[in-house]
């Protein structure tokens, strides 16, 4: 590229003209100014940005079951399907009628009855009235894939077994019902198919429409203000319960009324 062979005008039969004395120490002098000038910026201190306290973690709550309890974990990961600790993720697992579409505890309010620990990678869900159901966190890949619905939007699910089906249509009493475990290979619904205006489109699996939900102590408590009969924490279903802030400091500015 530098010979002279290679100079465009020689291949075209002409002769090659020197580049001037200046051209290059001009080159040369832009080349350590630019070094100069990046060795002055890696020197120059960066600014840290400075954090600043806006509230206390006091609950981190894991519901592996959509509608059932929760459970309290100490520790857990956020990631941009939710919370997880192990193998233990929340709302991953859903029951659903045999034609697929989504039970929550709209349709059948006693699901908020089923209490849920974690032990061992395994879930044990107990529930009055029926024994109690050992399910494993991680489901064989030979169980049959269900198409779900879930909020208008279709999405795939894991069958538990028959023996899960049974325990939850047994305790509901209604009609027949089975237990599916979203996976991480699946495609999850995404949250601007909910909600067209959503600022972030979020991926979830079985929640409503957010992978995290987030309340504070004084956002209850000034609810509780206006409220004839004081409700509870645990109506919300909150996966991080925050303390030592303003009421309603959760909300993003643009959704307050």
């Amino acid at each position: 590229m530098g010979s002279a062979g290679s100079s465009p005008l020689v291949r075209l039969g002409l002769p090659a003209q020197p580049r001037p004395g200046w051209l290059g120490v001009a080159a040369l002098g832009l080349a350590v100014g630019a070094l100069g000038a990046v060795a002055w910026r890696r020197g120059w201190p960066r600014r840290r940005r400075r954090l600043q306290q806006v509230g206390t973690v006091a609950q981190l709550w894991i519901y592996p079951v959509k509608s059932c309890k929760g459970v309290p974990v100490s520790t857990a990961e956020c990631t941009a399907m939710g919370l997880r600790s192990g193998h233990l993720r929340d709302r991953f697992w859903l029951v659903i009628k045999e034609d697929g579409h989504m039970v929550t505890a709209r349709q059948e309010p006693r699901l908020v009855l089923v209490s849920i620990t974690y032990e061992n990678n395994h879930l044990m869900l107990r529930a009055p009235g029926v024994d109690q159901l050992v399910l494993p966190s991680k489901l064989p890949s030979s169980n049959p894939l269900h198409d779900c619905r879930v909020f208008g939007l279709d999405i795939k699910g894991r069958d538990c077994g028959d023996e899960a089906a049974q325990w939850f249509t047994n305790f509901l009493k209604t009609e027949a019902f089975r237990l599916v475990q979203f996976e991480m290979s699946m495609k999850g619904r995404t949250s601007r198919k909910l909600i067209p205006t959503a600022v972030q489109n979020y991926q979830v699996a079985y929640p409503d429409y957010s992978p995290i939900l987030i309340l504070s102590e004084a956002s209850l408590a000034d609810l509780n203000t206006r409220m004839e009969k004081k409700v509870k924490m645990e109506y919300f279903r909150p996966n991080i319960v925050v303390t030592g802030c303003d009421a309603f400091e959760e909300v993003p500015t643009s959704r307050r009324h």
